[in-house]
């Protein structure tokens, strides 16, 4: 859900200016609140892979937010990464007024950002954001968020990874837990858990995880990483079925 996604933010912004962490921290609360009432559509319209109909669940809290004209664009930057429409991230991007709020949100562009390099191809320029995102400090005042921070700092280290072909044990596992703890990032999680399976020889798992996906339009890059991902886990999965004998 929307809180899920300011997590990064929030944290970083409780660092560099108070007041403004307090009042998305307020936009939190109003956004857990919701969850609570209608958490499984919700959950449903998050992981359908539609960001414009995310933006429509966030538009009432997203327009009440200090600096909207920053944090907005950024919210539907992060929406539309999370699903595949990378252009239309990147002018949400340079829609976003520069200022204080956008310094401060340094946390989530960085976030952002390692999505849109790793998606593009990008690979350096992924896993040195994602270095730099994990380098940042954790909030300390309080632990169950800074727990949270490190979980979701450390699955963009193991996209960008995953992205890069470079994936470590535990990967695919980190992958799995944030896609589910994540909504609104699910299916970029998702499928770079898929790459690290497939990377690691579990093609059988890395089927699982495509199953039930959107079906995104030709637009998207998910709708190209869903066909290919596919054909790499069955064209393996199907190899290792057929024996040693297979030819």
């Amino acid at each position: 859900m929307a809180s899920a996604a300011c997590v990064a933010l929030g944290a970083h912004l409780s660092l560099r200016s108070p007041w403004i962490a307090g009042l998305i921290a307020a936009a939190g609360i109003c956004m857990a609140t919701l969850h609570l009432l209608r958490r499984r559509r919700v959950i449903k319209t998050l992981t359908a892979g539609d960001p414009d109909a995310v933006l429509e669940l966030w538009g009432p809290t997203l327009e009440g937010l200090p600096h909207a004209s920053t944090l907005v664009p950024l919210m539907a930057a992060t929406a539309l990464a999370a699903s595949g429409h990378l252009e239309r991230a990147r002018g949400m991007l340079r829609r976003a007024t520069r200022g204080p709020a956008w310094e401060a949100a340094f946390e989530h562009r960085l976030l952002l950002e390692t999505m849109l390099d790793a998606f593009e191809g990008e690979r350096e320029a992924a896993l040195t954001k994602a270095r730099e995102l994990e380098a940042l400090p954790l909030p300390s005042s309080n632990a169950s968020l800074g727990k949270r921070v490190s979980e979701l700092r450390g699955a963009l280290s193991a996209l960008a990874r995953a992205f890069a072909r470079q994936s470590q044990a535990g990967d695919a596992e980190r992958l799995e837990r944030a896609s589910r703890d994540t909504p609104v990032l699910h299916w970029a999680l998702r499928y770079a858990a898929a790459i690290a399976r497939i990377e690691h020889g579990d093609r059988q798992h890395a089927q699982a995880l495509l199953k039930n996906a959107p079906s995104w339009p030709e637009e998207s890059a998910f709708c190209s990483f869903h066909r290919e991902l596919s054909q790499h886990a069955k064209r393996t999965a199907d190899a290792h079925s057929a024996g040693p004998d297979a030819t």
